[in-house]
This record gives C-alpha cells, sequence and structure tokens, in this order.
C-alpha cells in the first residue's frame, strides 16, 4: 500500500507529510468494516466538502466579478455536484487506489459515481489537514479551471427535466419516465441513483442526495447524449 500511495500523491501533485491521512481518505467504509478498522473517509469527506465549498466560492468570485450572489451560488453548487467531482477523481485516477470491501469493489464500487466523488472530497480534507488552505487551492483550482473553464455554462439549463420533456415531446410526442435504482449512503447523507427512459430506452442515470436533483443531474445527462449522439432512440414518429 506503501507504494500505491506515493503513486497517488505523485498524481495529486502533493507529498504528504502524514501519509495516514491519505490511506484513510481512500479508505471506503466497506472496507473498515471487512477489515475491523477503526476509521473509514466519512469524516475526512465531511471536511473536504467544506474545503471545496470555499475554493469554489474563491474560484468563482474571482472569476465573474460582475455576476449576482444567487448566479454564483447556482454556479458553486453544479460544481459540487457529485458527477463534477467525479471528473475531478478521474483526473487523478482514483479509482485504481480506492480500497472497498470485497462485495463493493465486485459490485463495480470504484467505479460509482458517488463513491469516487466523496473519496475525491476525503482526499482534499487529508491534503488540508496535512498542510494549509492555501496548499490546497494551490494544486485544485487549476484542475478545477482545466475541466470547468466557463462555469457558468453548467447553469444555463436552470430547468433540466423541463428542458428534457420540451425535447421529448417534440421528437417523440412523449414524457421521460424517471425511476428510482438505488438509495445509498447513511441516513444523514443518503445518495440516490434515478434513471431516465424513453420509449422505454434507458437514456442515462443521475445521483445526487435527493431525489429531486437526482432526476434533474438524469435529465441533464440524458439531454447531453441525446443531443450529441445519434441513433440513441428510434426515429421521430
Amino acid at each position: 500500500m506503501a507504494a500505491d500511495i506515493k503513486k497517488l500523491e505523485t498524481a495529486i501533485g502533493y507529498s504528504f507529510k502524514n501519509p495516514r491521512l491519505l490511506r484513510e481518505a481512500v479508505t471506503h467504509r466497506s472496507y473498515s468494516a471487512e477489515n475491523s478498522l477503526s476509521y473509514d473517509n466519512q469524516r475526512l469527506e465531511f471536511l473536504g466538502d467544506a474545503v471545496l465549498e470555499i475554493i469554489l466560492t474563491e474560484y468563482l468570485f474571482m472569476k465573474y466579478t460582475e455576476e449576482p450572489e444567487g448566479k454564483l451560488t447556482k454556479m458553486r453548487s453544479a460544481l459540487a455536484q457529485k458527477n463534477a467531482l467525479y471528473k475531478l477523481s478521474q483526473e487523478i485516477g482514483l479509482d485504481s487506489y480506492i480500497l472497498l470491501g470485497r462485495g463493493e469493489l465486485e459490485s463495480g464500487g470504484n467505479k460509482r459515481t458517488s463513491t469516487m466523488s466523496d473519496a475525491y472530497e476525503a482526499v482534499l480534507g487529508a491534503m488540508f489537514l496535512d498542510s494549509s488552505l492555501e496548499d490546497v487551492k494551490r494544486i485544485v483550482m487549476p484542475v478545477i479551471a482545466t475541466h470547468f473553464p466557463e462555469p457558468i455554462d453548467l447553469i444555463k439549463s436552470i430547468n433540466p427535466k423541463g428542458d428534457l420533456q420540451e425535447f421529448t415531446q417534440k421528437h417523440w410526442n412523449m414524457a421521460p419516465k424517471y425511476r428510482v435504482l438505488k438509495i445509498e449512503g447513511p441516513d444523514h447523507n443518503p445518495n440516490y441513483t434515478v434513471s431516465v427512459s424513453i420509449k422505454n430506452n434507458l437514456i442515462a442515470n443521475g445521483e445526487a442526495n435527493n431525489r429531486r436533483s437526482a432526476e434533474s443531474e438524469a435529465a441533464r445527462n440524458a439531454l447531453n447524449i441525446l443531443k450529441n449522439q445519434e441513433g440513441i432512440l428510434p426515429d421521430e414518429s
């Protein structure tokens, strides 16, 4: 594991003074339970969530000097969505380092959006404890700017469910159907996975900490797929 920690540090671009913090950050609760450990990454995730909010707030405040508070808040919320954090976790290959219980790993937990976005926040929390907020900002801000150069684009569709329904009514004269696939996580921080289907064809999934937001995320993902990939559904009729 020590060699893996070193590789992850290289991917992150930060060398931990206390590598045990990074190990804790990549330890999922399923692995902890299976191996009778006294720690997992949930507390660091809680801390990392707060650290990320500060970083995103400053990034948006400095980038959009004329935008009102309400629009900045919407952009911050979009950047903090699990799908956005999943993209950042992929940047450092976090799925290769996450420690999962056997059952969780066999079910593809290291590719699950919620698992990886939570682990990414935990890594930020670990970095903060090991160094400072300024060090975390120095590493994370350029990554955010690279992956999301214009966060304002993320909120152009403030009603993705309505936009998707308008799109499907226009092309297929029918409304999309949403279904809750699963609810995971502790009661205080649940994760909903919702699917959206059209003409009995599964188009996309969405994840969030409540059903409404998960449906919105699924709708947003479905719109991206339908507008950018031909042949997903039968011809219009």
